[in-house]
């Protein structure tokens, strides 16, 4: 069962934040000095100023997210916990997400936390189509506006990082591959089968306007626009800019050496 914990965290803070003025205005003048506060509103008194920071910041400005699944691998592992700005495409109320007023423009190749059209859950992906752009995929090489992205091999010592990885199977057919694709400021990791899933071999998408597309980095093992479609400008949450902690499941120990910025 899904909770819509910033909902339940707006209430707390509503319910504790009238409780308090209640009691400063009405009930602590009816009270006598020596009177003790009842539970209730020392309980509120307490908790309602780290409840609104906590709202606060998760609103405003960063929000942790845990990642449940292996479609962004292997910029983003199963248990890796991140943060995503909340500002950066723009300051929203929270919970409704309506845009109060415009920070940055999201850009190719940012990692973004949003929400799928009619599906109410996060999804995390990579945005590979902004308003107008021409996007086709063809044998796992992606065309932006007719030009196709570059694709690197990679090191030796990538070679060795990426070992877990490279060669085992895939789940469609063949083995995974990773490679460098320049999409963006900066390149990324992806990862593919060595034969293209059905989702990898041909598409073509025109981006319209306010709407984005978002493919994962497992590019072969994602359900991502190729078959959801676009994302709405107004469905954004944030972008995702660094990985602060890997607990992959409670029985684990929880690492940090995944720490750092999000490429």
């Amino acid at each position: 069962m899904d909770f819509d914990f910033p909902l339940i965290l707006m209430i707390a803070v509503a319910v504790s934040g009238v409780i308090w003025l209640l009691d400063i205005f009405i009930f602590s003048k009816k009270r006598d000095a020596d009177d003790q506060e009842p539970v209730l509103i020392e309980y509120s008194k307490s908790f309602f100023p780290v409840l609104f920071l906590v709202f606060f910041l998760r609103s405003f400005l960063f929000e942790p997210f845990q990642i449940p699944s292996g479609s962004m691998i292997p910029t983003l592992k199963v248990g890796d916990f991140i943060l995503v700005n909340k500002y950066s495409y723009g300051v929203r109320m929270p919970v409704f997400q309506k845009k109060l007023f415009d920070v940055g423009e999201p850009a190719r190749g940012d990692v973004v936390v949003f929400f799928p059209p009619n599906v109410d859950k996060y999804y995390i992906k990579r945005l590979i189509g902004v308003p107008g752009d021409k996007i086709r995929i063809s044998n796992h090489t992606l065309f932006v506006n007719g030009e196709a992205l570059e694709y690197e091999a990679l090191s030796d010592e990538e070679l060795v990082e990426f070992a877990e990885i490279l060669g085992t199977p895939c789940g469609f057919s063949g083995n995974n591959q990773i490679v460098k694709e320049h999409l963006g400021e900066k390149p990324h990791y992806v990862q593919k089968c060595s034969q293209p899933s059905m989702v990898s071999r041909n598409g073509s998408w025109t981006v319209p306007e306010d709407q984005f597309l978002m493919m994962g980095d497992n590019r072969d093992n994602s359900q991502d626009g190729r078959i959801f479609g676009m994302v709405p400008e107004e469905n954004l949450v944030g972008r995702a800019f660094a990985i602060w902690m890997h607990w992959p499941e409670l029985t684990s120990v929880p690492s940090f050496s995944r720490t750092g910025a999000i490429q």
